[in-house]
């Protein structure tokens, strides 16, 4: 039998103050000298809806690679937060200014004296798309007329702060809440319109301070539902704003509510008036411990 390496790994529960709730993330604070295969056989081990992999950098304070249970991907808002969030607990870091190195670039990281961890993203493109509503419906599982009473003042678009989704308006809470998505459907809406996946909303909220109530689908990525998601949650405050969707202008920080209906509720707090849109939230370590990782022959990884 071959030798082994024990590496500490940590689940941290973003966008909420209590464990089992928000989106859990994995966390490897020590990941230099872990090859791809190894990484991703971790990701699939702990089964969070993506895993940050803490690594060394000549360009930033340190560069985090994300994979999901089945992908790697260039960009996590809620790993971040965590992975920040479990640095400052243990002592690692503290509040202020940090870097971190992403596939989408060196980006901002600010954590305030409350343990609040900011997350800057790119500069933020919003563009419009051309879908039928129907179709966009029927992949949701949804009313067509929910999305038609919002449609002509908020039209579906694509929106990025880093990566892009698919931005759907939906008319009241209730049928964001009973949609029933075909996520074959949904996964070739996304590739079509080259998203990440699939952020439907209301300004129907349950929480009296919150500005809108979301939903994100990201199949291809091995995540059907996320419940609490930074990302999205950056590219939708880049929609407002660009959509004037407020009286006036944008408010000067909104809180995006998300996860009740996957029993995992959390917010996350976004800044969109100017860019780069910031995101926030914070997060707690719901589970420590070690894993063994056994050294991972190529030849051995067949692909899909």
């Amino acid at each position: 039998m071959g030798g082994h390496r024990e590496i500490e790994v940590s689940i941290v529960d973003a966008f909420t103050d209590r464990p089992l709730a928000g989106n859990a993330a994995g966390v490897v604070p020590d990941a230099d000298g872990l090859s791809e295969e190894a990484m991703a056989a971790i990701a699939a081990e702990l089964n969070a809806s993506e895993t940050a992999f803490l690594l060394s950098s000549e360009a930033a304070d340190r560069r985090i690679r994300y994979f999901t249970p089945t992908t790697e991907i260039e960009l996590c808002g809620h790993a971040t937060v965590a992975s920040h969030a479990w640095l400052l607990e243990t002592g690692a870091i503290e509040p202020g200014s940090h870097s971190v190195e992403t596939d989408v670039g060196v980006l901002d990281v600010d954590i305030d004296d409350g343990g609040v961890v900011w997350l800057s993203g790119e500069v933020a493109t919003v563009d419009p798309v051309d879908l039928d509503y129907a179709r966009v419906a029927d992949a949701l599982g949804a009313d067509p007329a929910t999305l038609h009473d919002v449609g002509a003042e908020l039209p579906i678009a694509v929106a990025s702060a880093g990566l892009a989704f698919l931005v759907v308006p939906v008319n009241f809470l209730e049928a964001l809440g009973s949609l029933d998505p075909d996520f074959g459907a949904i996964q070739s809406l996304v590739d079509e319109v080259d998203a990440t996946g699939l952020y439907a909303f209301s300004f129907d909220t349950l929480g009296a301070d919150s500005t809108l109530h979301g939903r994100a689908f990201a199949p291809g990525a091995g995540i059907p539902e996320d419940p609490v998601t930074g990302t999205a949650s950056a590219a939708v405050g880049a929609y407002l704003r660009e959509q004037c969707a407020f009286d006036g202008e944008l408010p000067e920080e909104m809180r995006f509510e998300q996860g009740q209906f996957v029993d995992r509720p959390g917010h996350v707090r976004v800044r969109a008036r100017s860019d780069p849109v910031s995101v926030g939230g914070v997060a707690t370590t719901a589970l420590e411990g070690t894993m063994a990782v056994p050294e991972f022959d190529s030849d051995e990884i067949i692909e899909a």
